[in-house]
Formats: C-alpha cells, structure tokens, sequence
C-alpha cells in the first residue's frame, strides 16, 4: 500500500513524472504503421528499430521511482504488455517442436577472409537448405568444396546460391533489379526443391542496402527490389514458397509489404543478425507461403559482418 501522508510520498505526481511518454511509447509500438512514411521515409526507420523502443520502459521507471509516482508506474505496464506482445517468446526456441526441414540464412560478405570456416559452421547446423549472399566467383569455389558433398544439389546466379540436401531443378536468375541500376547487378534466384512433401519453390534474395543520412532512410532502391521480388512470388505456381534471403529490412518495415503480406513471417524470436558485431536488427529473413516459421534463431559469428540465422519450417 502506498503510505499516505503529505502529498511528497507516494499518492500521485506533482511534477513530470514520465507518465504521457509512457503512453506515447506504447502508442508507437502498437501503431507505428501511422508514422507517415513520406520523403526521409521515417516511418520505416522507426520499424527497423522498433524492438529497441523497449529499452524507454526501464528509463521511465527509474525516472517513476525518482519521482515516487505511483500512476506513473501504472502507466508503465501500457507499454510493457505492448512490447511483451509484439516481441516475447515465453517458450523460446522449442527442441521438440515439429518441423519438415531447417533453413540457413547468410550474407557471406565479399570480403570473408574465411569461405571454408564459414561454411563449415553453417553446415554444422544440419540444415536442409542453406541461402548465401555476397557470395563473389572467388569466393564460390571455396564454398563449394566445402558444401557439395553434404549438399550435393547446388544453384548460383550472380552473386547469391543455394545449397540443398534435396534435388534442385528449373533454377533460374530473376530480375528484382531496380530501374537506376546496372545489368551486372544480379541478386536473385528461384529453383524448386524436389521434397519428400512435394515440391517446394525456393527464392533467395539479395536486396538493395540502406542508407542513413540527413534526408532520411535512404530505402528506396530497397522497396523497389522488394516491390518486383514481390510480382515474383505472386506470379509463383506452387503453392509452398521458401524466401531465403537479406532483405536489408525488418518484417516490420512497410518497405517489405510486398513481400510480407504474401509471406508468414516467423512466429516469434528477435534473432538479431546486423551488424555482426553489435547486432541491432534481423534483416536476413527466412519467410515462407503455405507453411509455418518457427524457432528462428542466430548461429556463431563467422568472417561476415552478419551472423547466419537458423529456423525451422512446416508444411
């Protein structure tokens, strides 16, 4: 029970107590898709980031405590049950949880000055597929010698593969390359596995990096690939569609749309996969069509600047 007394202890502020941005915070984290996107494309910068928005619910208690407020600390809980039901997994990666194959995600870097170690870690994993991207003609070699025997069924166009435990077939380069770019850029990818469970038409995807400056979120080039990467898989004939790739954007970003509202995204987990160092945000996406995304998860560093993301899928 909070004491009464002479209006200092705790039966309600006096002064700014951090209760209206509480409120402001959990408006953010529930709506944040009516944050206008316009020039500077702010709207996609704040979703990029949006899991970190959390970190204003500790702040506003210290400064609820320092204040001795007791709304204050109600307020807090707008926020909290917000965060907790967008982002927490209470029950983590499931060991035990079904699944029919499990995807690796990785951009390599150009600059990997460890092709063969990486790609021995992805494979320790034991996944079926596994996605690269940056992955240069130097490059390509090592990889494959140290992927093809466990993963014999193998598919690259310009600068992005797919090793697979599963015959691949009709792979073939797709265009998602924005209108101000040249020809050699070539980031994309389509093959069908053939499964167990039926075929399975599998894209992987490299797109447009962003950039940070005084005019904004620099995600154009970005949502244009998305937007034709987007035709593709609309346009797909099979049913069961995997997307492997780095997307260089949340699924929270309204610059993937056109891939997430015709995709599952995963059901839970953070997997924080960009910069490899300090990982701030999961732009290396597994999503799929027909299934389900589960128990996605990061793997152990490697030579690149992001770490390889792990998840199961079920049909």
């Amino acid at each position: 029970m909070f004491p009464a007394g002479d209006g200092r202890g705790w039966r309600g502020p006096r002064r700014w107590d951090g209760s209206p941005l509480a409120l402001l915070l959990a408006l953010l984290l529930v709506c944040h898709s009516a944050v206008p996107n316009g020039p500077g494309r702010w709207g996609s910068l704040l979703e990029t980031f949006l899991p970190w928005l959390g970190l204003g619910v500790p702040t506003l208690l210290c400064v609820a405590l320092v204040r001795r407020s007791g709304v204050a600390l109600c307020a807090l809980m707008v926020p909290l049950a917000a965060w907790l039901a967008l982002f927490a997994n209470p029950s983590g990666p499931r060991g035990d949880s079904a699944y029919d194959l499990v995807a690796v995600q990785h951009n390599v870097s150009d600059e990997n000055p460890d092709p063969a170690g990486t790609a021995g870690q992805l494979a320790a994993a034991k996944p079926d597929l596994i996605a690269l991207q940056e992955l240069t003609p130097s490059l390509l070699p090592d990889f494959g010698a140290a992927l093809d025997a466990a993963y014999p069924h193998h598919v690259s166009f310009g600068t992005v593969g797919l090793w697979s435990r599963y015959p691949l077939v009709d792979g073939r380069r797709i265009d998602i390359r924005p209108a101000d770019l040249g020809e050699d850029w070539d980031r994309g990818l389509r093959a069908t596995a053939r499964m167990p469970q039926g075929d399975v038409a599998v894209y992987v995807a490299h797109l447009p990096s962003l950039r940070l400056g005084p005019a904004g979120f620099g995600s154009g080039r970005r949502d244009e690939s998305a937007a034709l990467l987007g035709a593709e898989i609309a346009a797909e004939r099979l049913d069961r569609v995997i997307l492997l790739g780095d997307l260089n954007g949340t699924v929270d970003d309204r610059g993937l749309a056109p891939l997430t509202s015709r995709l599952n995204t995963p059901e839970s987990g953070l997997a924080f996969s960009w910069p490899g160092r300090f990982p701030l945000a999961r732009i290396d996406q597994v999503l799929a069509r027909s299934a389900t995304v589960s128990d996605v998860r990061t793997l152990p560093a490697t030579g690149s600047d992001h770490l390889p993301v792990a998840a199961r899928i079920r049909f």
